[in-house]
Formats: C-alpha cells, sequence, structure tokens
C-alpha cells in the first residue's frame, strides 16, 4: 500500500488558510506617517478580515468607523448585521452606538426590540431604564428600573440605575 502525501497536505491547507486570514500581519507602513483617517481606514480593513464573520466584531468596526466621522461604512456594516437575523446582544450593540452618536431615535427601536426578544434581560432593562433617566425621562426609567430590580438581585442593574440619577451613563 502507497501513501500519499497530497492528501494529507491538502487537508492541512484547508485547516490552516482560515487562520493565516485571520492572522494577517499589520506593517507599520500601513499606519506610520499616514494622516489619522488614511491610518484609521488602513487598520480597519485589516480589522474587517480579522473579524470574519463575527457579528459582535463587526459591529466594533462599524462603530469606529460610524463614530469616527465614516457613517455610511459603519452603517452598512450595522445593516449588514441587521438583515441576517441577529440576537439580542447585537441589537443592544448597535443601538449603543447609535445612542452614543445622538441618535437616540434611532437606538430607542433597537433596545426595546432587544428587550421583547431577551425580556429577563435585568441588565438590559436597568440600562434601558438608565438611558431613559438621562434624557429626562424619570416615570419610564423607574418603570425600568422596577422592573430589573424584581427579576433579581443583579450589581450592574443597580449601579446603571444609580449612575444615571447622577448623569453618568451605563458603561458599556
Amino acid at each position: 500500500m502507497k501513501f500519499s502525501s497530497m492528501p494529507v497536505a491538502a487537508a492541512l491547507f484547508v485547516l490552516i488558510a482560515p487562520a493565516a486570514v485571520a492572522a494577517q500581519e499589520i506593517a507599520p507602513s500601513q499606519y506610520h506617517g499616514k494622516d489619522k483617517q488614511e491610518a484609521a481606514r488602513a487598520l480597519l480593513e485589516v480589522a474587517k478580515v480579522q473579524a470574519g464573520k463575527g457579528s459582535w466584531e463587526r459591529i466594533a468596526i462599524g462603530r469606529i468607523y460610524y463614530l469616527g466621522g465614516f457613517k455610511a461604512e459603519g452603517q452598512a456594516i450595522f445593516d449588514d448585521v441587521l438583515a441576517n437575523d441577529p440576537e439580542g446582544t447585537d441589537l443592544f450593540r448597535i443601538a449603543r452606538i447609535y445612542r452614543q452618536a445622538g441618535e437616540w431615535e434611532r437606538a430607542k427601536p433597537l433596545f426595546e426590540r432587544a428587550l421583547q426578544e431577551k425580556p429577563k434581560d435585568v441588565q438590559g432593562i436597568a440600562e434601558l431604564g438608565a438611558y431613559y433617566m438621562l434624557l429626562g425621562d424619570r416615570a419610564t426609567a423607574e418603570q425600568l428600573f422596577d422592573r430589573s430590580f424584581q427579576r433579581e438581585d443583579e450589581l450592574w442593574s443597580t449601579v446603571a440605575a444609580a449612575g444615571s440619577y447622577l448623569d453618568v451613563p451605563p458603561q458599556e
């Protein structure tokens, strides 16, 4: 019986090739001496390769584009994530970015949709309550705090609620 190394080599290539793409090297020439926008764009292109199909990772990249002044690029990433049956955590992450950008009307429906999908997310309920408090809607905030506190004793919910009374947004 003759052993051929060709199938073994092909199998190794299939296993190793994706890791090689994900481990793309970053050359200093991609960002050294470049203006900030050019350096950021070059690094974000590498990050997109590193992220692969991971939704959280792609949302993080979209966040940098969106908040960094390249809204169209960030929005394209968000639209792609939202079009592919996103999890509640994906909705929350994108909503947080819209809130950071001062776009509450875009954030609010995503927060609410995330909580519809995960109605027992006590931390998310308290976080949304904190955002309402920061916007001056104390009645809605306190209703959400009540819901959060009824479900379980959860430190991060309590911290988010307390901070909002002092105009400190939840830790994201």
